[in-house]
This record gives C-alpha cells, sequence and structure tokens, in this order.
C-alpha cells in the first residue's frame, strides 16, 4: 500500500469513527438525527421541449429529469402494453468523481434502482400506454441528470421522475382507418401507485437515512429501500459490500416505511395532488 492509500485509509477510519461516535448520542455531522431526511425542495414543467420535467433538491443534491414520448412498436411478449425506459447521467459538473464520457455503474445502478421501484410498484398502467394491440404503443424515455452531487442520489432521483411523470403532458393519437393520426391535444398520466425510496447508510450496528457525501465515505454498508403507500416493499438494492444483521433490516424497513409518508406528502402538496 503506497503512502496516499494509507493516509485516506487512515482519514476514512478516523472520519468513520467521530460519525459512529455521534450516531451512538443520536446525532449527525450535519445536526440532523439519525432519521431525518434533508429538505426537499419540488419544481416541475422547467424543460420546455420535454414532455414533463422536474427538478428537485434534497439538501445540496440536485436532479433533473426530463421525459420524452415516442410512438413505437410493443414487445412481442407484452402486445397490449406500452413501455418505457429510465436512463441516468452523472455530469461530470456534479462531482470532482464523476468523469465525462458514456454511462459508469454508477449511472446504470442508478437507473436500475429508480426502474424498479416504478415498474415492480406498477406505478404506470403500461396498458393504457397501447395505441394498437401488436403495432403501436407509447415509449416513454425517462432521463436522470445528476447536476449536484452532495451525498444521496437515489431518493431525490425516484422524486423528481415520479413528479416528471405526474405532470407529464402526452401528445394524443387517434387510430382512424388503421392509422395513427395526431389529434393536437394532450392527455395526462394516471400514477397508480407512488413508490419512494430512503437510502440507509451503516456504521458498524447503527444505520442512519439520507447519508451526505461525507457520511457516505465512511459507511460500512449502504442499502436503498423503496415503499409505495400500501407500505409494500417494492425494490430493496444493496449497493456495496458488507453483511446487514436481520434485526436490524427490520427497523431499516420499518424506518423506510415511515420516511416515505413523509416524503410522499411532501411531493402531494408541492404538486397539489392527493394520494
Amino acid at each position: 500500500m503506497s503512502i496516499s492509500q494509507m493516509k485516506k485509509s487512515l482519514t476514512a477510519r478516523i472520519v468513520q469513527e467521530k460519525i459512529y461516535n455521534l450516531l451512538m448520542q443520536g446525532k449527525r455531522l450535519d445536526g440532523r438525527s439519525p432519521t431525518d431526511i434533508r429538505p426537499i425542495n419540488i419544481v416541475t414543467g422547467l424543460v420546455e421541449k420535454a414532455d414533463g420535467s422536474a427538478l428537485v433538491s434534497m439538501g445540496g443534491t440536485k436532479i433533473l429529469v426530463g421525459i420524452k414520448t415516442e410512438v413505437g412498436s410493443p414487445y412481442p411478449d407484452r402486445p397490449r402494453e406500452g413501455s418505457f425506459t429510465v436512463n441516468a447521467e452523472l455530469l461530470p459538473l456534479a462531482s470532482i468523481s464523476f468523469e465525462p464520457g458514456p454511462p459508469d455503474e454508477r449511472g446504470v445502478e442508478l437507473a436500475r434502482v429508480v426502474d424498479r421501484s416504478i415498474r415492480e410498484s406498477r406505478c404506470i398502467d403500461l396498458e393504457k400506454l397501447c395505441l394498437i394491440e401488436g403495432e403501436k404503443a407509447y415509449i416513454l424515455f425517462i432521463d436522470i441528470y445528476v447536476l449536484d452531487y452532495d451525498g444521496n442520489y437515489y431518493d431525490p432521483s425516484t422524486i423528481a421522475v415520479l413528479a416528471a411523470l405526474a405532470t407529464a403532458r402526452i401528445p394524443r393519437y387517434e387510430v382512424v382507418n388503421g392509422k395513427l393520426q395526431k389529434t393536437g391535444e394532450y392527455f395526462n398520466l394516471q400514477l397508480q401507485s407512488l413508490p419512494f425510496t430512503i437510502t440507509f447508510g451503516i456504521i458498524k450496528e447503527r444505520f442512519l437515512v439520507d447519508p451526505q457525501i461525507e457520511e457516505e465515505s465512511a459507511l460500512d454498508v449502504s442499502l436503498i429501500i423503496g415503499v409505495d403507500e400500501k407500505d409494500n416493499v417494492v425494490s430493496i438494492q444493496k449497493n456495496s459490500p458488507g453483511l446487514i444483521p436481520e434485526n436490524l433490516l427490520e427497523q431499516m424497513i420499518e424506518t423506510a416505511s415511515e420516511k416515505t409518508k413523509t416524503i410522499r406528502q411532501k411531493f402531494c402538496e408541492a404538486l397539489n395532488i392527493g394520494k
């Protein structure tokens, strides 16, 4: 091990011990309690050329989501359904740890976590996106951009995607003599579920939620749990090596259920919807 690696390792251990000692006292580096999430701000309709868009900040982390719609062929094994795809890009301007070029494994993982929560909760009624069975259907392209990174881009990304979906205006087509024609009208997606995620960090036998960037560097294990409004766990993603005690997992699921209720309330107030 080089001297620089030894210094980095020693610094990480010192920071971890500091964070752990604070957790033992029910405190955090930024003054939060272990289960407090950072303030959330949601703005929609920012990108004029997108069918739906949202900018969400969670503390110092900022996420922009844009949605574009196209008409294409449904999957052969799902002829009565439309589809959606999620992509994520960690912009170099957001952090010195993000490099230019095609999406790396972190961007791929972020897209998969969000996709899984949306898909497994059946948030979107894909059958309503079918235009001509087996021939034509709506395809939603959901793009996530991490604009500013101060730890935990998973939870604000999920919020931003749901906000963009909830406020999207989709061009309406109708079938005339077996052919599709644009009507000039638009329709809104009626979301069937609001599945939000909570990101956990574990240090020894303690956990915290919504880690900021300095805390992330000191974690033993990181875990993302998605929960819908019926308290169903719709996704779990362990994105770092390490073991999670069974009793701790049960506590984290309970905490995720509680904290997603808080996010859901904030979300519905920001978008003026009932859920």
